[in-house]
């Protein structure tokens, strides 16, 4: 599909080829991520870069002192956040606000940056409440949960670098049917939508494997492509079932299966407790997102 944006055709498929109309990855994140955190000096580095970021600082902390975490005093420093919350998990989040703050640097139209970012942040959250019912044997990493949450609709934002006025379109006709499933919606305007896009970006990073399945697979979890992803996929689209229109209008169809349950390894009869343990991990995301707003 050709669509017009500000005067010039633009076909994003053909344009996902071409590398350099790509952004590049945060230095600090592309740091981050290369760093071996099984190494004192590793650990040491983390703590570093992190301190260099006075935006990536404030967060970590604020998400020390978050309720979720339960903090028996008030977190003042990266090092004692990073005590409370572990390395591993400290890096992955730092990586993602890294990245997500890169990205919203570019003029991204009229699509509201910040309702993404609390759209990732309710997910990665919900996520957690997730996997606390789920086997220990199953249960992914909290690193792994929350670089996967945190960057699992980042193709809206590669969307909105490569073509805004398309972009611009998108989330108006989104907000215009908000009870419409949105990846219906996109597949009418785009010729690729956010699901792959994100993977591509992915792709050029060279992130794990595991995260670029989660960004193409997490509206299509039944794919046997999803597999490289699982279980980050399914909890992302369960995740996204319970919050069918959170931060982002971005709806999906509410409604989780037995087998979808089961796939996680949760006995279905124990949904609701389920449901009840998202909604207190979502509502300590809004707290967490709202302190910096």
């Amino acid at each position: 599909m050709n669509t017009n944006n500000g005067g010039r055709q633009v076909d994003l498929r053909q344009a996902i080829k071409n590398l350099d109309v790509l952004p590049a990855m945060p230095v600090i994140a592309q740091k981050l991520l290369a760093l071996n955190l099984n190494t004192e000096e590793g650990a040491q580095m983390l703590l570093v870069l992190i301190e260099q970021d006075p935006q990536i600082s404030a967060k970590i902390i604020g998400l020390a002192n978050s309720a979720m975490f339960g903090a028996s005093r008030h977190v003042t420093t990266v090092r004692n956040a990073a005590l409370l919350l572990g390395t591993k998990r400290v890096q992955s989040v730092a990586t993602s606000i890294a990245i997500i703050s890169m990205m919203a640097k570019t003029p991204a139209g009229g699509f509201n940056v910040q309702d993404l970012w609390l759209h990732s942040i309710g997910i990665a959250f919900a996520m957690q409440g997730i996997a606390r019912s789920m086997p220990k044997e199953m249960r992914p990493s909290d690193d792994h949960i929350f670089l996967a949450g945190m960057l699992h609709d980042i193709g809206y934002l590669v969307l909105a670098h490569l073509a805004p006025k398309l972009s611009d379109k998108l989330h108006a006709s989104l907000a215009a049917e908000p009870e419409r499933p949105a990846m219906e919606v996109e597949r009418e305007i785009l010729d690729i939508c956010h699901d792959e896009l994100g993977a591509e970006l992915a792709r050029h990073w060279s992130l794990p494997e595991e995260i670029i399945a989660v960004l193409r697979y997490h509206h299509s979890p039944d794919v046997p492509e999803a597999a490289a992803g699982q279980p980050l996929v399914r909890m992302i689209n369960i995740a996204e079932k319970l919050l069918p229109s959170f931060g982002l209008s971005e709806y999906v169809a509410p409604g989780i299966s037995a087998a979808e349950w089961k796939a996680l390894g949760i006995d279905p009869s124990k949904a609701g407790e389920v449901e009840e343990q998202v909604d207190e991990e979502v509502e300590q995301a809004i707290q967490f997102v709202s302190s910096f707003t």
